[in-house]
């Protein structure tokens, strides 16, 4: 099909050529040079169409003042990606510390960044879930705030998933089309997908339907960790005529196995570098009803924070519970063998659905109506003493005008729209009371009665069980005007774009123990975000650019929810700004594409395990360098690198645990228990700024694919990439330092016909490497890196 689609266009350029005479024949020559380019991309590097994430306006990312990627489904299968945690092989800026082992958001320039569904922003997912992007027809990656059109944001970025339609290319499809796939590999893989799509004619409405599935039953490199999932995903989009067209559909999800874990703890440099771990354990508590976990009757009942953690307050200090008094020693790790427990479990249902409607009014003018819903229930628990239950719902509504204007040599296109946005959860956590002990359980050992924390979802008779400490039930309304401007005058182009919102938020949390504002808190307010972005066009395809935006979000909880505390305090709503300057290039006839960008970015983020939450200030800057070379009609090369530094704002005022060592503590006086602080600022050297170290200065990727010319049996290829990452540390003074390392990842097919057999080759030569956790308990735990891999894929084309 590719083959006849590119001769067809070959032949009609040559009849024009034939027709128009020579003006013409400049005008296909650039056109056949496009066609060349298009059949030189085997691994689906360059855009086929303009994109709108950007500014809400269909524009090539090439040509788009700001920082941003592009990853095709072709991308996605030619390098092995397989969750958002994988993007950092083709997207600079792009690294993710790991969030207990859950590749639920990425993150871009040193903080998490938002989760979009066609231009909509989904229910907050930092590490509920693993995203799923096996249905994807593209993941756009942007390094910045979000278009005015999609809505207030914060200025890390955002991935914005498209899925799988009938139009291929802005055309339906011209005949049914599908495939289907089976995948197996190292450590019981099993995967297997299938997707088909049809063109569709309903009396004068023409269009198609598509539908793509995947379902998982695996185990995982991680010993006591079984994910498995299924997707379904389905659309339609039909053209009425007389201008009018729309595209309906949605996306389920479900997951269980997606078990949150913090990999090592009773961290020390010994145990990073040479897998030399503390083992032993503590006698002081007992199970006395022999249920099999420690339930707060046992220690004392509420409240009993006492009981295993120790506020430090700059000396050293223990107890009974603290030390471990059995089995004291040392051990070599395993690298499979982490923090997990058969009690632990993590189940998730999603719904994703969209409408939209739309009205061609001629002359580059249109209407649009778009509808969007989604919702996340998830019930999860960590034996270390962590329960989660999510249920929350988002639904916007979305209505655009698009409009050219022509002021002599000046042309603009332009976007105005209105929208409304509205969220209702209800997140239901227990962490308040301290009944929370990482280091306590030797790992080496395994799990016992008295390393597993009791759980709100067992409902222990007679009360005697832990309950739920927050139970926030959230709702807040989001309604905005807003307008961007695609300005054209000769070489310079100026993009403006700019929204008014007017936000509502209603918060109250009726925990057993939330330590937060009392009562229903209510407030709302009125905000303004702006942003601009100038390029000059240079003749010889650099294209160097400047842009500044001005942002606001909302502070949201892990399940999108507005923590009341923030709402009575005023500080749930807040600002963001970004200064970025680069270049961007189209060389070698549109066969060497990329960009060089410069940034500076103040943001903010959610920290701290008590309620309230603390809003916490961040500072980055760095530079980023994206790199597309089609070097042949057989061989491609890709590079992605970038250099940053992230600051996190003093003085950071949220309560955090800590290490024993940091408490002076020697560890088997230390690990029974917990050690925690109210004001991470009142640790040594911490008082004042310091840096975001969960975060590598630098990560660098390079990979090459060659796919041969088609012989009579078929036809092959491959693909061989490394990619460095920087060293990390944890945040505290004289933290656990985790050394740099190098992944070789390697994928090669065949195909024959309609059969392709792919394999690919995670960590080829089995790199031992440790990330460090986010959040809370980021200088307790860290996530010793999956060995090597391998999985086989059959797929067949019909």
């Amino acid at each position: 099909m590719p083959s006849r689609r590119l001769m067809l266009s070959v032949s009609l350029l040559a009849l024009s050529v034939s027709a128009t005479g020579a003006r013409a024949e400049t005008q296909v020559a650039d056109q056949v040079d496009a066609v060349v380019i298009v059949a030189r991309d085997k691994a689906g590097l360059l855009e086929k169409a303009p994109s709108n994430t950007v500014f809400g306006l269909d524009k090539p990312l090439i040509e788009t003042p700001r920082s941003a990627s592009l990853v095709s489904d072709l991308t996605l299968e030619r390098y092995g990606v397989q969750s958002l945690d994988g993007a950092t092989k083709v997207a600079p800026g792009t690294h993710t510390a790991s969030f207990y082992g859950v590749p639920g958001s990425l993150n871009i320039r040193g903080a998490l960044a938002e989760n979009y569904f066609r231009g909509f922003k989904r229910v907050e997912n930092r590490g509920t879930y693993s995203t799923p992007i096996g249905g994807a027809a593209r993941i756009e990656i942007l390094r910045g705030p979000p278009t005015p059109v999609y809505g207030a944001g914060k200025v890390g970025g955002l991935v914005n998933f498209i899925p799988k339609s009938a139009r291929d290319e802005g055309r339906f499809l011209a005949e049914p089309e599908g495939e289907v796939t089976a995948t197996f590999g190292s450590y019981n893989k099993k995967l297997v997908t299938g997707q088909f799509g049809a063109p569709v004619t309903l009396g004068a409405a023409e269009g198609g339907v598509y539908v793509y599935g995947e379902a998982e039953d695996s185990h995982s490199y991680y010993r006591g960790i079984y994910p498995r999932h299924q997707t379904l995903e389905a659309s339609a989009d039909f053209d009425f005529g007389n201008g009018w067209s729309t595209a309906f559909g949605g996306m389920a999800f479900h997951s269980e196995g997606d078990v949150q874990t913090p990999g090592w703890n009773r961290l020390t440099q010994d145990l990073i570098d040479h897998r030399t771990y503390v083992t032993g354990r503590d006698t002081t508590l007992r199970d006395a009803d022999g249920n099999g976990k420690i339930t707060p009757n046992e220690i004392g009942f509420y409240p009993y924070a006492s009981a295993l953690y120790l506020p430090y307050y700059g000396s050293p200090t223990s107890d009974a519970v603290h030390t471990l008094d059995v089995g004291v020693g040392t051990t070599k790790l395993d690298r499979r063998t982490v923090y997990i427990s058969p009690a632990d479990f993590s189940k998730t249902n999603t719904q994703t659905l969209y409408f939209d409607l739309a009205k061609d009014l001629g002359g580059d003018r249109s209407v649009k109506l778009q509808l969007f819903h989604d919702r996340q229930d998830n019930k999860r628990f960590v034996s270390y003493g962590y329960p989660s239950a999510i249920d929350a719902k988002v639904s916007e509504i979305r209505l655009t005008y698009a409009f050219p204007t022509d002021l002599g040599p000046v042309r603009a296109r332009t976007l105005a729209g209105v929208s409304r946005r509205w969220f209702d959860g209800r997140r239901r956590e227990s962490y308040n009371s301290g009944l929370i002990a990482l280091d306590r359980r030797d790992i080496s050992f395994g799990v016992t009665a008295t390393d597993t924390i009791d759980s709100p979802f067992d409902d222990e008779p007679g009360g005697i069980g832990v309950r739920w400490e927050n139970d926030n039930r959230s709702t807040w309304k989001q309604t905005g005007a807003f307008v961007t401007s695609d300005i054209v005058a000769g070489r310079w182009n100026l993009v403006l774009g700019g929204r008014w919102d007017h936000y509502e938020v209603d918060s109250e949390d009726t925990g057993f123990l939330s330590y937060t504002a009392a009562g229903r808190q209510s407030a709302d307010r009125n905000k303004a975000t702006w942003s601009a972005s100038l390029t000059y066009k240079l003749p010889v395809g650099l294209m160097p650019y400047a842009s500044y935006a001005k942002a606001s979000a909302l502070e949201m909880s892990q399940a999108g929810d507005i923590a009341p505390g923030l709402v009575a305090d005023g500080s749930w709503l807040s600002s963001s700004d970004l200064s970025e300057a680069g270049v961007k290039f189209q060389l070698l006839r549109g066969t060497l594409i990329g960009s060089l960008a410069a940034y500076r970015q103040s943001r903010t983020q959610i920290a701290g395990a008590i309620s309230p939450p603390t809003v916490q200030g961040l500072r980055s800057k760095g530079v980023e360098l994206e790199v597309r070379w089609l070097a042949s009609e057989r061989l491609s090369f890709t590079f992605a690198g970038n250099n940053q530094r992230t600051t996190v704002k003093g003085p950071d005022t949220s309560f955090q645990y800590i290490p024993a060592y940091t408490a002076g503590v020697p560890g088997a006086q230390g690990y029974g228990g917990s050690y925690v602080v109210w004001s991470f600022a009142s640790l040594p050297g911490r008082g004042g700024d310091y840096a975001y170290t969960l975060t590598p200065k630098s990560v660098l990727s390079l990979y090459g694919t060659y796919t041969s010319k088609g012989y009579d049996w078929g036809q092959a290829g491959a693909t061989l990439g490394v990619s460095h990452v920087g060293r990390t540390a944890g945040t505290v003074q004289n933290a656990v330092r985790y050394p740099s390392y190098e992944l070789v990842n390697a994928s090669a097919f065949v195909a024959r016909g309609p059969y392709t057999l792919s394999v690919n080759v995670d960590n080829l030569f089995d790199k031992f490497y440790v990330t460090p956790d986010a959040d809370t308990y980021a200088n307790l735990g860290a996530l010793p890196g999956k060995g090597r891999e391998w999985r086989a894929t059959l797929k067949r084309t019909f």
